[in-house]
């Protein structure tokens, strides 16, 4: 099976072409997917991508789509995993109900649940609001967060962990009073120089600096231009040629033994990102 993983972060399969918008691997290609899939036409058996659809706005993940069925060959599995927008929807509502009736445990699952639902289409910043309560140091419903998220979640909150303990170890650094001498003139000009940098481009675009900054940050791709449902996705995928289109879980796929690749599921059998929505779909004989 000649396999294509795109937009794979750090998960991917070594004897795969796998392609991401950086490479942080030499099993990775880096290439920006908004250009459209870098491979010949018909040349894949399979092509996966998780959590990756939904950066691109519904206009252009229609022409994402099609690039995924020209490099698929005939009788070729596209698997698409997206946020499930009817699982964090169903998940906000039940919290909205909890709450309003009283339950302060609740109180703070909806506060997460709306977090959930909208940051990542609507922040200003990278992480947002999600980065700021995953970056709390007390989550006061981090069991609750962890099962919404799986893995990422839990990798978030160590790595908050981590930062803390490494901060300590920072201020508690002494340095060597010759290399502090050393390092002090380096680090005001680099300081002064990033200053006088941001002073000129505010100086000549005045307010609009701002919405520069913005507008680099929301075609940055970290935020969500659209989001599915299993009808919704089902539709996009027929109405753009494909054919048998089923919805999956993280462990059932056309692919025999998926879950040994490890992609949608864990080492130990867990869910990667229980908050997904799992969908294949079949090319059809031309």
């Amino acid at each position: 099976m000649k396999a294509l993983n795109l937009g794979c972060g750090r998960r991917y399969q070594t004897d795969w072409t796998n392609i991401d918008f950086r490479s942080g691997s030499e099993f990775v290609s880096a290439h920006d997917l908004s250009k459209g899939i870098p491979a010949l036409d018909e040349s894949f058996d399979l092509v996966y991508h998780s959590h990756l659809l939904e950066h691109f706005t519904k206009d252009d993940a229609e022409v994402f789509i099609q690039e995924c069925f020209r490099v698929l060959r005939p009788q070729g599995i596209l698997r698409v995993v997206v946020p499930d927008l009817e699982q964090v929807t169903r998940a906000y509502l039940t919290a909205l109900e909890h709450a309003s009736g009283g339950s302060t445990e609740w109180c703070n699952h909806y506060d997460w649940m709306i977090i959930e639902l909208l940051d990542q289409s609507v922040r200003t910043h990278p992480r947002g609001k999600m980065g700021d309560y995953l970056s709390a140091q007390h989550i006061p419903n981090q069991d609750f967060v962890i099962e919404r998220l799986g893995t990422e979640a839990k990798k978030l909150t160590d790595s908050r962990k981590q930062e803390s303990c490494a901060a300590k170890r920072v201020n508690s650094f002494v340095l060597n009073p010759l290399l502090e001498n050393a390092i002090k003139p380096i680090y005001r000009f680099l300081r002064h120089s990033s200053y006088r940098r941001e002073w000129l481009l505010k100086s000549i675009l005045g307010e609009e600096f701002e919405t520069l900054e913005l507008g680099r940050f929301r075609k940055s791709g970290e935020i969500h231009q659209w989001m599915y449902d299993c009808f919704s996705l089902k539709r996009l995928l027929e109405q753009n040629g494909f054919v048998e289109v089923i919805q999956r879980t993280a462990i059932e796929s056309y692919v025999p033994d998926w879950s040994t690749f490890n992609l949608d599921t864990e080492p130990d059998g867990s869910i990667y990102k229980p908050d997904s929505l799992f969908m294949e779909a079949i090319k059809p004989d031309a």
